[in-house]
């Protein structure tokens, strides 16, 4: 391809972490690698994390699709985890299936990569069946994650929620912080750290120090999300300093 490869995100209106994170890491891959990245989104209204704001919300998703297909995206990914999540068990391949439906329908074929869908086919490229997370939801809203992973056949052996309804308090969050919300956690026996189960909540600077201190894989949603994006292009999974996962290894 000569052209640079298009990301499109379908994001929500409040969240503006997906769209620094996830070039981020892509910026670092240029950094190894000759492929060059363009990024476009398209939005969603959504403020506050509840069940009912994020069903809306998802009703929206179609449009964002279609939108991001007008400009011939080459993947989509769709920047909320807990929006699929609370729809019901297995939804990310409802959504991923219907979203790229409607990119074939415009003419401009893509496969499309929800977060939630990611953080499931990440955690098992890493074969990791026993996990802990931290989350910034509501409890409820981190119960209903951490029910979805494990309907999905991991184990939650301990999780964290920092209890932010607030889109734009979540993304405020200072991703250092997780230096020490990781030490409330239980690490025992489990075989990756999921850092955090949310696209808005920031935690790039500290998933590789995390990493290198407890000696197991530490992921996010948003490194799951890249992942799967250059698994879906075809492309290698190495981009420097993002954690086991993006070592080029899976």
């Amino acid at each position: 391809m000569t052209r640079p490869i298009r990301i499109g995100q379908i994001v929500p209106s409040s969240n503006v972490t997906m769209e620094t994170e996830i070039p981020a890491l892509l910026r670092a891959r240029e950094g190894i690698a000759p492929e060059r990245f363009t990024f476009h989104s398209s939005r969603m209204r959504m403020k506050k994390v509840t069940k009912e704001e994020l069903a809306a919300m998802d009703a929206d998703s179609d449009r964002c699709a279609l939108e991001l297909s007008d400009a011939a995206v080459d993947v989509l990914g769709y920047a909320c985890l807990v929006a699929i999540m609370s729809m019901g068990e297995g939804y990310h391949r409802v959504s991923e299936a219907r979203l790229h439906q409607r990119t074939v329908e415009n003419g401009h074929a893509a496969p499309v990569v929800t977060s939630a869908g990611a953080l499931i086919e990440g955690l098992a490229a890493l074969k990791a069946k026993r996990i802990a997370l931290v989350a910034p939801y509501m409890k409820p809203l981190t119960q209903m994650v951490v029910s979805y992973i494990q309907s999905e056949g991991m184990e939650v052996s301990d999780w964290l929620a920092l209890e932010i309804s607030d889109n734009l308090e979540v993304a405020a969050q200072n991703p250092t912080n997780l230096l020490e919300h990781y030490k409330r956690l239980d690490l025992n026996g489990i075989d990756a750290l999921v850092l955090s189960a949310c696209v808005q909540m920031p935690s790039l600077p500290s998933v590789q120090k995390i990493e290198d201190t407890i000696g197991l894989p530490v992921v996010s949603a948003a490194i799951c999300t890249a992942h799967q994006m250059l698994t879906r292009l075809g492309l290698s999974t190495e981009v420097p300093g993002a954690g086991a996962l993006l070592s080029g290894r899976y």
